[in-house]
């Protein structure tokens, strides 16, 4: 699979870091993958994203900025807008595509306008949520903008009260209905869907669960019927272009198997997957054949402006 540009880079700056609450993913998400594009030949400058930004890359004079930030700021099509100034080009989202799968709630909305199964949210103060069960029993509270699992809150069955959430959450949040069963996910690369994991842990796929050793283990490709193999791949597939993304994302899933395929349900789809050798997005690469050094490489490649 080669990058679409025709072009070579030499120097890449890859955006690491940054302010948002998934700082210490992207800084590790970063360092691997300016290892891995250096082991590929390029000359990688390492920035760790602040104010100065535009600054910064204005001295650096990249050919390509590698974006490996997640959250908001980096995720959510403000750095891609500084780029797009700068006319650096860049890899993953641009603008829109970004600033729209990193809210929820419209992406839901996106996902409604082409037929893929979503289950019932919506968007609240924290005073309200605070206040009263606004869906029935169980449910979960997340913020609308972050990724991660950050912030997320699951109100079970026979809750006598609502949550009481964190300073640290937003003043708006989402409220979504429970989806028991399974968690799965589908990187798409370019306009192909690459394959399926099914991740497994002991509770609730939390910031710990993805980030902390040992704390989920990945089946890939994932055992499961065909029938929901297949609808994995063409929902996340869809996703990805109905979005708008470009280069890599990664759209994940719920699976009550009781139900068969009318279990299956898209949550959200992320345009910074986690960019770690052993992250769910490479995991598939490498299953479908391209190491760690040649999926950053093909990001690189694959760089625009634009986008």
């Amino acid at each position: 699979m080669a990058g679409s540009s025709g072009r070579t880079a030499a120097r890449v700056a890859v955006l690491l870091g940054g302010t948002s609450a998934e700082r210490e993913v992207s800084l590790s998400s970063g360092r691997e993958c300016a290892t891995a594009l250096r082991a590929a030949g390029y000359e990688v400058v390492e920035v760790d994203c602040g104010p100065d930004l535009a600054m910064r890359l204005a001295a650096i004079k990249p050919d390509v900025a590698f974006n490996a930030l997640h959250g908001r700021w980096g995720e959510d099509g403000c750095v891609q807008g500084i780029l797009e100034w700068m006319r650096i080009p860049y890899t993953h989202s641009g603008v829109l595509a970004s600033a729209l799968a990193m809210d929820k709630q419209r992406t839901k909305d996106v996902y409604r306008s082409i037929g893929l199964p979503v289950v019932a949210s919506v968007i609240a103060d924290k005073a309200a949520v605070e206040a009263d069960h606004l869906l029935p029993l169980p449910y979960v509270v997340k913020p609308y903008n972050e990724g991660s699992s950050v912030g997320v809150y699951i109100v079970p069955e026979g809750a006598n009260r609502p949550p009481k959430l964190a300073a640290t959450m937003p003043a708006q949040v989402m409220v979504e209905a429970f989806v028991p069963g399974r968690e799965m996910t589908c990187a798409v690369l370019g306009d192909r869907a690459l394959t399926v994991t099914d991740i497994l842990t002991d509770g609730w796929y939390d910031y710990d669960a993805k980030y902390k050793p040992g704390g989920s283990r990945h089946v890939v490709p994932a055992d499961v019927p065909a029938e929901i193999f297949d609808a994995c791949m063409d929902y996340a597939l869809r996703a990805h272009h109905a979005l708008g993304c470009r280069g890599l994302s990664r759209t994940d899933f719920r699976w009550d198997e009781s139900r068969g395929l009318a279990g299956l349900i898209v949550l959200e789809t992320n345009t910074q997957p986690g960019m770690t050798p052993t992250s769910l997005a490479p995991e598939q690469a490498a299953q479908c054949g391209l190491s760690f050094p040649e999926l950053c490489a093909w990001l690189v490649e694959d760089a625009s402006c634009d986008r």
